[in-house]
């Protein structure tokens, strides 16, 4: 049979490819043994100077006679939604700035469901109306969600545009907030 001389033949190409690759293949790297974590490095001293002004300094002062801000929250994110409510609370609360302060909420896409009813941010938010804080919605995001005037707190406004109301504030010399 010639059956048996085609099979050695396969045979030896296998082995002869075999030790080919063997040979261009690198050799395996040992694993080098576990450093010793770096030491950090010394700290200096603080400059004693900036250290001392640092002590006294309570933040800038208020000079102007008013402030403005405008507040963006467009995510359903519990804790963006809790963060952005606590800092519009902590803005109106500084000394610095009582009785100067101007503060709007623009609310649009996920945000949206701070201003739905029946929500459980409705006492932060009436807590901010009652501050005067501007509670803005916007239009589109309402007709995105299939909401209506009905199904949101009888105490907002309504903006045609989320994003456009924040331009113009902007433009008009609003400080945006986006936590």
């Amino acid at each position: 049979m010639n059956f048996f001389p085609h099979l050695l033949s396969a045979a030896a190409l296998l082995a002869t490819i075999g030790t080919a690759q063997a040979q261009t293949m690198p050799a395996a790297t040992p694993t080098p043994p576990t450093a010793a974590p770096t030491p950090a490095p010394a700290l200096t001293p603080p400059n004693a100077a900036f250290a001392a002004k640092a002590a006294t300094y309570a933040g800038a002062p208020a000079t102007k006679s008013h402030y403005r801000a405008v507040y963006q929250l467009d995510s359903n994110d519990p804790k963006l939604i809790n963060q952005t409510l606590h800092n519009m609370k902590n803005a109106l609360e500084d000394p610095r700035l009582k009785g100067k302060l101007e503060l709007e909420l623009v609310v649009f896409s996920g945000g949206t469901v701070v201003f739905k009813k029946e929500q459980p941010y409705e006492a932060d938010v009436l807590a901010l109306q009652q501050a005067g804080v501007v509670l803005a919605q916007c239009a589109n995001s309402m007709k995105a969600y299939k909401l209506t005037k009905d199904d949101m707190l009888p105490y907002i406004s309504v903006v045609p545009t989320g994003n456009g109301e924040l331009i113009i504030r902007q433009t008009e010399g609003w400080v945006l907030v986006h936590p």
